[in-house]
């Protein structure tokens, strides 16, 4: 039988904590051992994970004011005894519309939350660990690196943006102690979708409006037949006991292992066209 995560990892820092892929992931690491520090923006809904475990530290975190959050993780940091060993960047939601139709503020403050604050949190997380001389960064991105989901942009352009960081940070830490792991999960069942935005009421809807209403029925249906994300728990249990940095892909087989491979081995125009179909957008 292995050992525990915990031989490895002491502390977890996770952002998203209250839900879906964040909840999944702290209920792991408190399974193994390891002391954990869950984020959401209202401590009150962590209330399930304070009360089932006394080494889950319930963090109130918003991504979206900057300054408060690096005060929040600095705070945390401190608790943990000088930083933490693993930190988990999961947080985050979706915007689902014409790029060209929305408030572009509402589009820039997706941006700045999800993937500005995000990198600072990288930022205050690797000085700590390379002070300590140990320690594991996960970016929690998505399949959307490979596969954009249709109006989705914002969403698209912060996981290919923390991707694009982690690869940076795979490189600047060869050689040291220090693990980075761009973890890219594809769909699970979760209430993602449930915290999007609600698509506007049309009175007299367009052909154009008609595209993007089957396109969210079609990622509403994917995500409501998608696996649980104990499986996602589960592959990232696995990636951390590797300790070793790298790219780690979670999902169905087809999403997580056919669907890249053929992304690779086909022409950008046939791949396009695939997407296309696959999200009733052809």
């Amino acid at each position: 039988m292995s050992s525990p995560l915990s031989s490895l990892y002491r502390t977890a820092f996770v952002t998203g904590a209250s839900a879906g892929l964040g909840k999944a992931f702290s209920e792991m690491l408190l399974a193994e051992g390891v002391r954990v520090w869950g984020t959401a923006r209202e401590a009150a809904r962590l209330t399930t994970l304070t009360s089932s475990s006394a080494v889950f530290k319930a963090v109130a975190l918003d991504l979206g004011n900057a300054p408060e959050a690096e005060a929040v993780f600095a705070r945390a940091a401190q608790e943990a005894g000088g930083g933490f060993d693993v930190v988990i960047n999961n947080a985050g939601y979706g915007v689902f519309g014409w790029f060209a139709q929305t408030e572009y503020a509402q589009w820039q403050g997706q941006i700045d939350a999800m993937l500005s604050t995000t990198a600072l949190l990288s930022h205050l997380a690797m000085r700590q660990m390379l002070a300590r001389q140990r320690g594991c960064l996960v970016n929690v991105t998505s399949l959307a690196v490979e596969f954009p989901l249709p109006f989705m942009s914002g969403y698209n352009v912060v996981k290919a943006g923390l991707s694009a960081l982690s690869e940076s940070l795979i490189f600047e830490t060869r050689g040291t102690p220090l693990n980075v792991i761009d973890f890219r999960p594809g769909d699970y069942r979760t209430n993602f979708n449930l915290a999007m935005p609600p698509l506007p009421a049309l009175v007299a809807p367009t052909a154009a409006d008609e595209l993007r209403a089957r396109s969210w029925r079609i990622l509403d249906a994917n995500l409501k037949s998608s696996p649980l994300p104990s499986r996602a728990a589960s592959d990232l249990r696995r990636a951390l006991r590797r300790q070793r940095s790298g790219t780690v892909r979670s999902g169905t087989i087809f999403q997580a292992r056919i669907g890249p491979l053929i992304s690779r081995c086909s022409p950008a125009w046939l791949r396009r066209a695939i997407l296309a179909r696959y999200f009733g957008v052809a």
